[in-house]
């Protein structure tokens, strides 16, 4: 729409205006270092709002100052292109470059496929639908704060807590990945417990910076990663081919060879079902821009695109680069994660194999330093999402109100600090007995993405169902998920059979059940462990707020509303698109909105 559907309202003459109820909070009054977060007044707490979002369809507000105040503490800092970066690289991490190779190992190349491509298009349709509820509704905490109103309170509080300590536990996981992927290049050059050290203030340092911090890292090492993967896709092709360097593993054609023999699934139907959960930890994450749009000035601009990068990266980044490594890489290949060659970190990376057997001399290392800062980026993914989700679960009542602190520099301060004292368990793994612990640590989050993205779909579910009851129209929608509520009852289903599928691997497992009913017992519990820990927080949310879901009728669609276009505006809007040349329309139905 035009200018006049669109108002962004300056925080300092807002505060300012006659009879004004609400008081904005202007940081640009501040210094420079007190906005980036270097200055001792940047800890002191925020004094409101900056009601800095922009309200579409301002006009058709009754109370305009009202929808303004409405609105996220933390300021809207994130530029368009920071979305979309973080949606388009900044879940690619371990998940792809190693834990790709345990995947290949246990489903076969074919395997590794199906999972991935089922995965894929269950998460094309959570984002669609994550991306309809965000730019309509950009509130603190995004999807938690979301099942909270369109779901129940009680199980919001079990998916919002499950999450927090999800990316509590990966923090440490992945300092511990940098320290080992750093050993590539020497185990003699710094003991682990130093490198680890060296990780976690890092981290540290950048999460001084808030928000900013995180996205600029976020927006560099996604660039990285997705240069890396784009390099490797070439080479890879080239080597298929038979061009590789003579004398190396890829210096004659090969083509399909490696789906004949060894063959195309390792372990048949039950290799399959394993390879389901890698293949949703690889893309764990993908969820971090539903809470970033309350961090963005313009979501309805904005989030489209973030929204649509996702499908180029499980389309070109995931599912070339896999393809490309079942035809390079049998899947009895002993190097590979969990291989018999008893090896992990960077040396276990399929991209590395690759490259080493091809004989393309120094490349491995160069994969292996986007490894480590890819594993850095993860990091901090987990102290970003982590504190954002605190921090809606203090706001929402099921957390203390300590952590609705939210600082001039626009950080969730003690929430930051919550997430931040997780990094010293990274030193359990230096003692012989750490592995256990941590086994023990990551079982308790080890499903919280699959039920993250169920609560995405099933909000969306009950969102469109609230949103027809209280006689509103799709044609209102700033953005419509693709798929629609099918899109979404297709995730709910897929992510009920994966775990369906999950249970049947826990307790039959690829290679037999073992001898001891002790030790099946504590496999099936360290793959499963989560989802009695979401039933044991669903009754303690239950047992502490005694709510119920509400009836479609009931649900508040108004606040944290920023779109309120009719349906006649948008339709107009929507026209004036359609009138625009050929190519400008196929770009936009690819890339943006």
């Amino acid at each position: 729409m035009g200018s006049t559907n669109e108002k962004e309202v300056d925080s300092a003459s807002t505060g300012s205006a006659p009879n004004a109820r609400v008081e904005f909070y202007d940081p640009y009054k501040e210094s420079v270092w007190t906005r980036v977060g270097l200055t001792f007044e940047s800890f002191k707490r925020a004094p409101g709002t900056t009601g800095g979002q922009v309200v579409s369809g301002s006009q058709n507000v009754a109370d305009l100052e009202k929808v303004l105040a409405d609105a996220p503490m933390l300021q809207p800092k994130m530029k368009p292109r920071h979305l979309t970066m973080i949606a388009v690289g900044g879940s690619i991490g371990t998940g792809l470059f190693v834990g790709s190779g345990s995947a290949l190992r246990e489903g076969g190349p074919a395997g590794v496929l199906v999972a991935w491509i089922l995965i894929g298009i269950m998460l094309i349709n959570v984002t669609q639908a994550l991306g309809e509820m965000s730019i309509l509704y950009p509130v603190s905490g995004g999807f938690y704060t979301l099942a909270v109103r369109f779901l129940d309170p009680s199980y919001a509080f079990a998916m919002g807590w499950n999450y927090v300590f999800q990316w509590a536990i990966v923090l440490p996981l992945e300092i511990t990945v940098a320290g080992t992927t750093v050993q590539y290049w020497g185990t003699d050059i710094m003991p682990l417990a130093a490198w680890i050290t060296i990780f976690w203030v890092v981290i540290i340092i950048v999460s001084v910076f808030g928000t900013l911090g995180f996205a600029e890292e976020e927006f560099w090492s996604s660039c990285l990663k997705l240069l890396v993967v784009i390099i490797f896709i070439f080479i890879g092709v080239v080597c298929i081919c038979g061009g590789g360097p003579s004398g190396g593993a890829y210096s004659e054609y090969i083509g399909g060879s490696k789906w004949q023999n060894p063959g195309a699934f390792a372990n048949g139907f039950k290799g399959v079902c394993s390879v389901f959960v890698v293949a949703a930890f690889a893309f764990a994450g993908t969820e971090l821009v539903g809470l970033a749009a309350s961090e963005t000035p313009n979501p309805r601009q904005t989030m489209p695109a973030a929204v649509k990068g996702t499908f180029w990266r499980i389309t070109v980044i995931y599912i070339t680069s896999l393809t490309i490594i079942g035809l390079l890489i049998g899947y009895d290949e002993s190097r590979l994660l969990g291989g018999d060659a008893d090896i992990d970190g960077a040396a276990a990376s399929p991209f590395v194999i690759v490259l080493k057997d091809a004989g393309i001399n120094g490349l491995d290392h160069f994969v292996n330093a986007t490894i480590c800062i890819s594993v850095l980026s993860i990091g901090l993914s987990c102290v970003y999402a982590g504190s954002r989700t605190l921090t809606a679960l203090a706001e929402t009542g099921y957390a203390p109100s300590l952590f609705t602190y939210v600082d001039k520099s626009s950080r969730p301060l003690w929430s930051l600090i919550a997430i931040l004292v997780w990094g010293p368990l990274a030193y359990v793994n230096v003692v012989t007995a750490g592995d256990t612990v941590f086994r023990w640590l990551l079982a308790l989050s080890g499903l919280s993405t699959l039920f993250t993205w169920l609560s995405i779909c099933l909000c969306h579910i009950r969102f469109r169902r609230a949103w027809e009851v209280q006689g509103h129209s799709v044609d209102e929608l700033p953005f419509r998920a693709l798929g629609g509520v099918y899109g979404s009852w297709f995730g709910v289903t897929l992510i009920v059979l994966v775990l369906i599928a999950q249970f049947y691997v826990a307790i039959w497992p690829i290679g037999g059940m073992p001898d001891s009913p002790r030790e099946t017992a504590e496999n099936f519990f360290a793959t499963y462990l989560a989802v009695p820990v979401m039933i044991l927080f669903y009754a303690i949310g239950y047992a502490w707020k005694r709510t119920l879901p509400q009836r479609a009728h009931e649900i508040d669609l108004d606040s944290g509303r920023k779109s309120w276009l009719t349906a006649e505006e948008m339709n107009e809007w929507r026209a004036e698109r359609r009138r625009a040349p050929w190519y400008i329309r196929i770009y936009r139905i690819l890339f943006t909105n």
